[in-house]
């Protein structure tokens, strides 16, 4: 056998490691199969997803209801480009702007496909309506955002290693300290056409602002005629105990980022909803998808959003939400700097001088439940919204035993290394 035989040979670990980009760092785990709240490696064993694809797979694993609609939508008709009208979309954007509250709805892929999108909405807007001159637009966003990997969304990100090797950025964006009303209110300028804020920033570890910050936002936004744009990628469609997380705070925005969960973790399904003097800028050959708005996403995304209704997942995460939060907080280990989150998205910062969050997560792995760091302090839980109430108190069980675990491995004052 030749050494390139023996390569097409080795596990789907090894290959993926040998011919993958080293642009992720997985946990050390093969995963094969998934039902409802549990994932199965290859080794047979069944694990716990307390991640849940980073609030993708919201409605669980492979949920009957989602595939029964994917499959038999894929087998009439699929994909046809924008080029065509189809059954399909006109349902989907109708239910997408009852549920935002917004009056139009343009159809994308992924999340940070969404927000360029609502970029491109600003600033044209900024131009045709507010009257900003050409070229003069800017945009104020929050530090510790995360929007998306593209290069213009990288380029107002505040963490170096998003940045480092990927410029030039595009100018145009003015970073503001998240939380912070008085210096969102010191950078809004008459060239400022949007704020752009997570209403809970995620990948920054779960950082929730200030009780009224969302409010304060809004009412700055609208004195200064400014839009309000708020990422929901991650938090909006239940998540958050709400349909919309801005909702907590009566928060109507101008704009509103939609995916992960709106494609039913099925396969990627995302929106920028707006009002319609914002939508209204585009005209038909201004921005497109080849796949944004296909049959097969929109017949998906609707049955995502009627199922978020007909099982009142919402109003679940609120509940199961501060059972998780309590619970956690019981454990009361010296590890625990901080539980904090909304719903079902919690994050536990972690004592940097206890351990790394990712050997806190291997951890958890060891005990039959599967999560993910972020920045190496933070440890999330955002199952699936149908999780049971039992199903996370064992996880909670877990985390406590994963920190023993861990904390079991520490060198001992006075004791002497093996």
């Amino acid at each position: 056998m030749s050494l390139r035989q023996a390569e097409f040979t080795a596990s789907p670990r090894e290959l993926e490691e040998r011919f993958g980009a080293r642009n992720y760092h997985p946990l050390p785990v093969t995963l094969v199969r998934g039902e409802g709240v549990f994932l199965w490696d290859d080794q047979g064993r069944r694990y716990l997803d307390m991640m849940s694809a980073y609030s993708a797979v919201s409605f669980g694993h492979s949920h009957p209801a989602l595939v029964q609609a994917l499959t038999e939508q894929a087998a009439r008709l699929a994909v046809t480009s924008r080029a065509f009208h189809t059954d399909r979309l006109g349902p989907f954007l109708a239910r997408l702007c009852r549920d935002t509250g917004m009056d139009r709805a343009l159809p994308m892929n992924t999340g940070a496909e969404a927000v360029e999108t609502a970029i491109k909405a600003a600033r044209k807007w900024g131009y045709k309506v507010k009257g900003v001159p050409e070229g003069q637009a800017r945009i104020l966003v929050a530090e510790g955002n995360f929007a998306g990997r593209t290069t213009t969304i990288v380029g107002f990100s505040s963490e170096p290693q998003y940045r480092d090797g990927f410029g030039p950025f595009a100018p145009g964006f003015v970073s503001v300290p998240y939380g912070d009303v008085a210096a969102l209110e010191r950078a809004i300028t008459p060239q400022t056409v949007a704020f752009l804020v997570e209403p809970i920033q995620g990948e920054a570890g779960i950082i929730v602002p200030p009780a009224g910050y969302l409010r304060a936002a809004r009412e700055l936004c609208t004195r200064h005629r400014v839009l309000l744009i708020c990422d929901e990628v991650q938090t909006g469609l239940g998540r958050t105990g709400r349909m919309l997380a801005c909702q907590h705070e009566d928060v109507v925005p101008d704009g509103i980022t939609l995916g992960k969960a709106l494609g039913g973790g099925l396969l990627p399904v995302s929106a920028f909803c707006a009002r319609e003097e914002v939508m209204g800028v585009f005209r038909p050959g201004d921005h497109g998808s080849t796949f944004g708005g296909n049959p097969l996403g929109a017949t998906v995304g609707l049955a995502a959003l009627e199922l978020l209704e007909r099982e009142g997942l919402c109003e679940r995460a609120l509940h199961l939400g501060e059972r998780l939060m309590q619970g956690l907080r019981a454990l009361r280990h010296p590890a625990v700097r901080e539980v904090r989150g909304r719903g079902l998205l919690v994050g536990v910062e972690i004592d940097r001088d206890f351990a790394h969050a990712r050997s806190v997560c291997e951890a958890l792995m060891r005990e039959g439940v599967l999560s993910k760091d972020t920045h190496d302090t933070v440890v999330r839980f955002a199952p699936p919204l149908t999780v049971s109430a039992a199903q996370l108190d064992e996880a909670v069980a877990a985390f406590g035993r994963a920190l023993v675990a861990v904390q079991a491995l520490r060198p001992q004052p006075g004791r002497k290394a093996a």
